[in-house]
């Protein structure tokens, strides 16, 4: 990036799969941030956001949650308005869980899912969660702040084989 570069400032992380065979348990995948502090930047995060737990700064928002993957579109959407958070935050990991009431189920055995992360019109990545088929959840992104204070993208598609709950404390950790 150029030292005129605003950096990544506000992105929408949408996710889309295609709904279970008629009389099946229903398909429930969830969109879920975590926020990381200066301090501890690869440790426990700061808060988590998901279907059941919003920011408490208004900087990340689930605008749509879906249970079942039925409509048109994208299913679930997430914002991070990464320009808007405290300077104390320096880290956030996106990344998606596939709920396991029904028994386990991972990406390879859902069709058509797909995640795509974009700036206004600039599409920033698209996954089809081919390569960590195998999986019941996966880190999608991660933005980290720079020495100057501007926010960077990188993409971040690592597999993990666990329930949603014990995936969202092992998600922040650093790629090996």
């Amino acid at each position: 990036m150029s030292s005129l570069s605003k950096g990544v400032e506000k992105v929408q992380v949408a996710l889309k799969w295609d709904p279970s065979p008629s009389g099946a348990p229903s398909h429930d995948l969830d969109i879920i941030a975590g926020v990381y502090s200066a301090d501890d930047p690869h440790g426990d995060p700061v808060h988590l956001v998901h279907f059941d737990k919003r920011s408490s700064d208004g900087t990340i928002t689930l605008n749509r949650d879906s249970r079942t993957g039925l409509g048109f579109g994208d299913d679930e959407v997430m914002t991070l308005e990464l320009n808007r958070m405290a300077p104390s935050y320096v880290r956030v990991v996106v990344g998606v869980a596939i709920q396991q009431s029904a028994g386990r189920k991972t990406f390879g055995d859902i069709a058509n899912t797909a995640v795509r992360i974009a700036e206004g019109y600039d599409e920033l990545a698209r996954h089809d969660f081919s390569a960590v088929s195998g999986s019941t959840a996966a880190t999608v992104a991660e933005f980290t702040r720079n020495g100057s204070g501007t926010w960077e993208f990188r993409e971040d598609v690592r597999g993990f084989d666990t329930d949603p709950d014990a995936f969202a404390s092992l998600m922040g950790a650093a790629a090996s």
